[in-house]
């Protein structure tokens, strides 16, 4: 359940590669878009007529915790192994029942078959009290309650893992919509700078002093900037479908993310006190811990069925109602000790002794793999996010280049010195730059929340 989570937010922007001559930022006041392309805007925002409301990250957290079912199914598995603890301390406790007896029978006949018991059947009525007392098993029901109350432990623990299981799914669910956010904005300012281009060339074109051939490269890069939006937009609706289901809401709602002012939070150094951290505090680990003790524990228990179980045994009672030949009038009472000592039952004591130390073995290997597996999962995960730390300062750059590119490109074409394939060139770089950065910052922050899931520091 708990494996490094490797969010590829690139993935939304990949549509941006492919294109040949794409998206621009230049600062050209934006036109008025067509009216294919506001309807197509207007219908992908969703079906909700409700302005989106604002959420952060934090909120959404607490949305999933309080609504997703996970949560709620975890907890009650958990408050049910809590009452198995008290299921299995009831033998130590005594068992006190009352009967009342009344029989008519052919009077002073006899059982022929079926009872080694007093066999006479008499006229009789009567009413008491039976209790039962455990002295003493020899540790089996001492054991049993251990295993229980640690399985209950583990049962907890496993509720604290799918907290941050549910916790990490709603932060990269909401840096994913966040991403998809960001890049259709950037789509929409590339339609309306593409747009404002557009009819730059067609003006130059209708005066004689550009060709048909700028106007048709113009007009090819407009209609795939408008395609980047419907994309996006896409992706956007997408995104928020899965955070909806991630929050555990009934009804679809439309959300305006708010992305966290604050600087992204420190990568540490190195991913060796990371490592300590995950194995000192993954509650799936600790789950898988107290399960191993509990296994243990009922190993011996089994074990202990084997061993003889002393109990004591009361009764007292009165018969109103019968022949005082053979019953008190006023009362009857009588105690006793048994002792059960188990001499043969075809091996089953045995066999279910070493099947529970088998189980106790094979749950001692689970433990070590994931051991294992976290310190294998919390290695990468810092690989991971530094070398995302180091694209971020890259991708920084790169937008600064593209944007200089872009301003030189400009400058060219307006002078006549340069073609509309190198502005367009130019302008698709600047935008795939603007979007790499953004995949950059949230891919960062996926990578962050990965960590705090690995290293058990959820908030």
């Amino acid at each position: 359940m708990h494996k490094l989570v490797r969010v590829s937010l690139l993935s939304w922007s990949v549509l941006v590669v492919s294109l040949s001559a794409q998206t621009s930022m230049l600062p050209l006041p934006a036109a008025p878009l067509n009216l294919a392309y506001q309807s197509a805007s207007a219908s992908g925002s969703g079906s909700s007529a409700d302005a989106p409301t604002l959420l952060t990250r934090q909120e959404a957290e607490k949305i999933s915790l309080a609504n997703n079912p996970q949560i709620s199914v975890t907890r009650l598995l958990a408050l049910a192994q809590k009452q198995v603890v008290r299921e299995t301390r009831a033998d130590y406790l005594p068992t006190l029942f009352g009967s009342v007896t009344g029989v008519g029978a052919e009077q002073a006949s006899r059982l022929a078959t079926g009872s080694l018991a007093s066999s006479r059947l008499l006229n009789h009525m009567g009413a008491g009290v039976e209790l039962n007392q455990l002295i003493s098993d020899f540790g089996r029901t001492t054991n049993l309650i251990a295993s229980s109350s640690l399985q209950a432990k583990a049962a907890a623990a496993n509720a604290e893992a799918t907290r941050e299981d549910i916790v990490l799914a709603t932060d990269l669910a909401f840096y994913r919509a966040l991403e998809a956010q960001a890049t259709l904005e950037v789509a929409k300012s590339t339609v309306a700078a593409r747009q404002s281009v557009d009819d730059q060339v067609r003006a130059l074109t209708a005066s004689k002093l550009k060709s048909d051939l700028d106007l048709s490269f113009a007009d090819v890069n407009l209609s795939e900037a408008k395609l980047l939006v419907l994309d996006a937009q896409n992706n956007v609706d997408a995104a928020n479908a899965q955070l909806n289901e991630i929050l555990g809401l009934p009804t679809m709602k439309q959300y305006q993310l708010v992305d966290d002012t604050a600087a992204p939070s420190a990568l540490a150094p190195d991913s060796d006190a990371l490592i300590q951290s995950a194995l000192q505090q993954r509650p799936d680990l600790m789950a898988l811990d107290l399960a191993h003790q509990a296994a243990q524990k009922f190993t011996r228990a089994q074990r202990e069925q084997l061993l003889p179980t002393v109990s004591a045994m009361g009764v007292v009672g009165t018969t109103p109602l019968g022949s005082s030949t053979y019953y008190s009038p006023n009362w009857y009472g009588a105690a006793a000790v048994n002792i059960n000592v188990p001499i043969f039952n075809g091996f089953r004591f045995t066999a279910e002794a070493s099947e529970a130390d088998f189980r106790a073995k094979a749950v001692s290997e689970q433990t070590r793999n994931l051991h294992d597996r976290i310190v294998r999962d919390v290695r990468t995960a810092w690989l991971t996010a530094n070398t995302d730390q180091q694209r971020m300062l890259v991708t920084k750059q790169l937008v600064m280049e593209a944007n200089s590119a872009l301003d030189l490109a400009k400058a060219r074409y307006q002078l006549g010195l340069g073609s509309i394939v190198e502005l367009s060139q130019a302008q698709l770089q600047q935008t795939q730059a603007a979007i790499s950065d953004a995949n950059a910052k949230y891919l960062f922050e996926s990578d962050m929340a990965a960590i705090r899931f690995q290293t058990g520091t959820q908030p």
